[in-house]
C-alpha cells in the first residue's frame, strides 16, 4: 500500500512537471510581431541623435505611427489644386521607395536585435512520451526538461539543464520508476578568443550597422524631400509652358484679327494674315507637344507620389508666382566653409569614416584568431533515481574537469583571413578619401551651379522685360502702318521664349539652392516632410 502511494506520487510529480511546461508554452505563445516591433523601435530611438534630423515618419506601414508621423489621404479630389507641402506629405506617406527605406532601417534593427540576444540567457524546454513494447515488456514513458545556456564577454559559455523521466512498466520484468537529471557545465577560454573585445566583436558591429541605417535613413529624407521638390517645381515649369503657348495662341488670334482689319482698309498686304495664319499652325503644334510632355511628366510625379496615374489634379499654380516675388537671390556663400560644413555633417561621409575603423577592429579580430587555444571545461551530473527502490531515492553524481590544447602549428585559413583584412583595412581608408573628394567636388560643383543659376535667372530676367517693351512697340507700330506683321511676330516669338527662359531659370536657381543645402548637409527636414527654410545659411555660417 505504500508503496502504491509513492509510486502514485511520482505519478504526480511527472503531471505537475507536464502541467508546468505546458503552462511555460501558453505563457511565450504572445503577439511576436508587437514584441519585435516595440524591441526594434526601442533600438532605433535609442541610437537616434538629434544631427539626424527630426524623428519622425520612420515607422514601417504595419506598425502604429508615432503623433508626429505624417497620416495624410492618398486620395486628390478631381481638379483639386495640390500644393507643395501636401505633395510632400503625400510622398513622404506614401512613396514606395520611402517605405523601402523604412524596412531597411527596421530589418538592421532586427538584427541588432538577434545579435543581442546571442549575449543574453537563453532557455530551451520541452518533453516527449512514448510507447514501447517486446517479447517480454511492455512500458509507456515521458521526459520533460528545462535549462538554459549564456555566452558572457570574456567567452565564457555557462548552460544549466535539469531532466526529469518516468517510465510506467505495463507488462514484464523491468521496473517502472522516476530518474531526474542536473547537468551543468562552463567553459573558459584563456588565449584565442578570451578577450571581451575579439568577444563582443559581432555585437559591436550589428550594433553600428544599425547606426550606419539611420544615418543612410536620414541622408536618404534629405535627398527625397529634394526630389520631391524639384519633380514638382519642373512640372510646374512646364505647366506654365502649356499656360503661355494658349496665351501665345490666343494673342495670335486677337492679332490676326487685327491685321484682318488693316488688310481689309487696304493699310497691309493680303500676306501678311497668311503670314500669321501660319504662325499659328506653328503654335498649335508646340501646344500640342508641350500638353503632352506635360500630362507625362505628371503623370510620373503621380507615381513619386505613390498615387495612381488615373488620379486627376493640377499642381498649385501659386508656388510658381511665390518664386517668382523673391527679390534676394542667396550665393553669398565661401567655398572653403562649406567644404568644411560638409565634410563635417554629411552623414553619408560619416559612415565612410567609421567603416575605417570597422576595419581595424576586424584586424585585430583576424590577429586573435592566429593564437593557440585553450580552453578549461568543467561539467557536473547529479542523477537522482527510485528504479527497484521506491523507498530509497539514489544519487549518483559525475564531475568532469577538461583542458583543451590547440597549438597554432596550421593557420592557414587564420592567416588568408588575416592578410584579407589587412587588404580590406587599405581599401576602406581608399574608399573614405575617395568619399571625402567627391563631396568636395560636389559641393563646389554645387556651388557653382548656384551663381550660375543664380546669374542666368537675373539676365533672363532683364531679357523678358526687354522683350515685353520691345513688342509692345512693335505692335503699336504695326496699328499705324510702320512696323509689318513680321516684326510683331519676331517680338511675340521672341517674347515668350524668353518668358519661358526666365521660368526655366528660376526654376533652376531654386533646385540649385536646394542641391546645394543637400550637398553641403545643412538641409533640415521637418515632421511634416518639407525642408526648413532659413536654417541652412546659419548653419554653413557657424560651422
Amino acid at each position: 500500500m505504500p508503496s502504491n502511494n509513492k509510486n502514485s506520487g511520482f505519478r504526480y510529480i511527472i503531471v505537475y512537471i507536464l502541467v508546468s511546461l505546458c503552462f511555460i508554452a501558453g505563457c511565450t505563445s504572445k503577439d511576436y510581431k508587437a514584441e519585435a516591433d516595440a524591441q526594434v523601435y526601442r533600438i532605433i530611438d535609442q541610437k537616434w541623435q538629434d544631427e539626424f534630423g527630426s524623428r519622425a515618419n520612420y515607422k514601417i506601414s504595419d506598425v502604429a505611427p508615432l503623433p508626429n508621423d505624417i497620416q495624410i489621404n492618398k486620395e486628390i479630389s478631381a481638379g483639386e489644386g495640390l500644393d507643395l507641402s501636401r505633395a510632400v506629405a503625400i510622398a513622404t506617406a506614401h512613396n514606395r521607395d520611402y517605405q523601402t527605406q523604412k524596412e531597411l532601417l527596421y530589418t538592421s534593427a532586427l538584427d541588432l536585435r538577434l545579435v543581442r540576444h546571442l549575449f543574453e540567457t537563453q532557455y530551451m524546454g520541452g518533453l516527449s512520451g512514448g510507447y514501447g513494447a517486446d517479447r517480454n515488456d511492455e512500458l509507456t514513458g515521458v521526459e520533460a526538461n528545462l535549462g538554459f545556456n549564456r555566452l558572457l564577454s570574456y567567452g565564457t559559455i555557462i548552460s544549466a539543464k535539469i531532466s526529469a523521466a518516468y517510465v510506467d512498466v505495463l507488462t514484464g520484468n523491468m521496473r517502472s520508476g522516476l530518474t531526474s537529471i542536473l547537468s551543468a557545465a562552463v567553459t573558459q577560454p584563456f588565449l584565442r578568443g578570451s578577450d571581451p573585445n575579439i568577444v563582443l566583436e559581432p555585437l559591436v558591429q550589428a550594433d553600428r550597422d544599425t547606426l550606419y541605417q539611420i544615418r543612410n535613413f536620414s541622408r536618404f529624407r534629405q535627398l527625397f524631400v529634394v526630389s520631391v521638390i524639384t519633380q514638382y517645381y519642373q512640372v510646374i515649369k512646364l505647366h506654365d509652358i502649356v499656360k503661355t503657348t494658349e496665351a501665345n495662341y490666343d494673342t495670335l488670334t486677337q492679332l490676326a484679327r487685327r491685321i484682318e482689319k488693316l488688310k481689309d482698309a487696304g493699310r497691309l498686304p493680303a500676306y501678311e494674315l497668311d503670314r500669321i495664319k501660319q504662325e499659328m499652325l506653328q503654335v498649335q503644334d508646340v501646344l500640342v507637344q508641350a500638353q503632352k510632355e506635360y500630362e507625362l511628366s505628371l503623370d510620373q510625379f503621380k507615381i513619386t507620389l505613390g498615387l495612381p496615374t488615373t488620379s486627376e489634379f493640377r499642381l498649385d499654380e501659386n508656388e510658381l508666382d511665390t518664386l517668382r516675388a523673391i527679390d534676394t537671390l542667396d550665393t553669398d556663400f565661401d567655398e572653403g566653409e562649406s567644404i568644411h560644413t560638409a565634410l563635417s555633417r554629411r552623414l553619408d561621409l560619416i559612415n565612410y569614416a567609421d567603416r575605417v575603423i570597422d576595419a581595424r577592429r576586424k584586424v585585430v579580430v583576424a590577429a586573435d584568431a592566429l593564437r593557440a587555444e585553450l580552453n578549461l571545461t568543467g561539467s557536473a551530473d547529479v542523477v537522482a533515481g527510485d528504479r527497484g527502490n521506491r523507498r530509497n531515492v539514489q544519487f549518483t553524481e559525475d564531475y568532469l574537469l577538461d583542458i583543451n590544447l590547440d597549438l597554432p602549428l596550421d593557420r592557414v585559413a587564420e592567416q588568408n583571413v588575416y592578410r584579407k583584412a589587412l587588404i580590406t583595412l587599405n581599401q576602406s581608408r581608399r574608399e573614405y578619401e575617395l568619399a571625402s573628394d567627391t563631396v568636395a567636388m560636389e559641393v563646389r560643383q554645387a556651388l557653382r551651379d548656384l551663381k550660375k543659376a543664380a546669374e542666368r535667372y537675373k539676365l533672363q530676367k532683364e531679357g523678358f522685360q526687354l522683350a515685353q517693351e520691345r513688342y509692345r512697340k512693335t505692335y503699336t507700330l504695326m496699328q499705324y502702318s510702320r512696323a509689318s506683321s513680321r516684326r510683331v511676330l519676331s517680338a511675340q516669338s521672341d517674347m515668350i521664349d524668353a518668358q519661358n527662359e526666365a521660368t526655366d531659370a528660376l526654376v533652376n536657381y531654386t533646385i540649385a539652392m536646394l542641391n546645394f543645402y543637400r550637398d553641403t548637409g545643412v538641409l533640415q527636414v521637418r515632421p511634416d516632410g518639407m525642408w526648413e527654410k532659413g536654417m541652412e545659411k546659419e548653419i554653413l555660417v557657424s560651422e
